[in-house]
């Protein structure tokens, strides 16, 4: 019989124990997910990366940030109106980055020349061979607080945070989608969105029941959506 005490879940550990359960692991990837998909490894080599301002937790090496910048005027007065939801950095250098947003659940996908659209605050990070463009939903005005989704494009890795486990559902046209748009994600190219009002539901009991506004989703694609309502305040004006 072994003479070391066995250690009961939520027990205290020996600092070796510790050690040994929580010790990220080296991988050849240059992009992955560690601390069960909460935190976001990115290996940089003399490369760029776009990072959710505010996201890096922690670094090896010799990493530069820097604001990252609006990419021309036109961008810039997409960008005012989202408020805070786009500040991203510029990192550069050699080294490992870790970035991680508020316990948020990450996905890492890779764009093969594929276009996909992302809530604009649920974007982590991207490489430096996405390009980008803040689009406003077609159909969103002032009265449903603007609506505003970033679109990426190219060949590379794009970071997704979300509250929980992502929830993908398909769109055909046969059978359009309607989400909250606060518990909406992402979603792929070629669909086409709006904005859905069901007036029925304003007048139940005498007031608005909070989901008067919907997401549509029309064509054939899928759609990203989380076990979480975000409301997201945006301070531009």
């Amino acid at each position: 019989m072994s003479d070391q005490p066995s250690i009961e879940p939520g027990a205290a550990r020996s600092l070796a124990d510790f050690v040994a359960a929580h010790s990220q692991e080296n991988s050849e990837g240059t992009w992955q997910l560690e601390a069960g998909e909460r935190c976001l490894e990115v290996h940089l080599n003399s490369s760029t990366v776009f990072a959710k301002i505010g996201a890096m937790v922690a670094r090896y090496g010799d990493i530069h940030f820097e604001h990252a910048g609006a990419g021309g005027a036109a961008k810039f007065l997409k960008q005012a109106f989202t408020g805070e939801q786009l500040r991203m950095m510029r990192c550069t250098g050699s080294g490992v980055l870790y970035c991680a947003d508020q316990n948020k659940h990450i996905s890492i996908l890779h764009l093969n020349n594929e276009t996909i659209f992302v809530n604009a605050n649920d974007c982590l990070a991207y490489s430096e061979g996405i390009g980008w463009d803040v689009v406003v939903t077609k159909g969103a005005g002032v009265v449903t607080g603007g609506l505003f989704s970033l679109k990426l494009w190219g060949t590379g890795f794009v970071a997704i945070t979300s509250h929980g486990k992502p929830l993908v559902l398909g769109v055909s046209p046969q059978a359009p989608l309607f989400t909250d748009p606060n518990a909406t994600v992402a979603w792929s190219d070629g669909l086409q969105t709006s904005v859905h009002t069901d007036v029925s539901w304003k007048t139940f009991i005498g007031r608005a029941s909070g989901e008067t506004w919907q997401m549509r989703y029309d064509g054939t694609g899928f759609v990203v959506v989380q076990p979480y309502e975000e409301v997201v305040v945006v301070s531009g004006s």
